[in-house]
């Protein structure tokens, strides 16, 4: 998703395209594999529901 968001960005693929890989279900449809390199999942957070109600 990351790699398919960097062509939309440099003007490579239009958001068309990006849609039209995105519907394949396909991953040989998407143009870049970005690589698994500084991501990562660091928290999340949700809100207690007993303290909001």
């Amino acid at each position: 998703m990351v790699g398919c968001l960097k062509l939309v960005g440099t003007g490579t693929w239009d958001t068309a395209r990006l849609a039209a890989a995105l519907a394949a279900r396909d991953r040989a449809a998407l143009g870049l594999n970005a690589p698994a390199q500084g991501l990562y999942f660091v928290e999340a957070t949700y809100p207690n529901s007993r303290e909001e109600s």
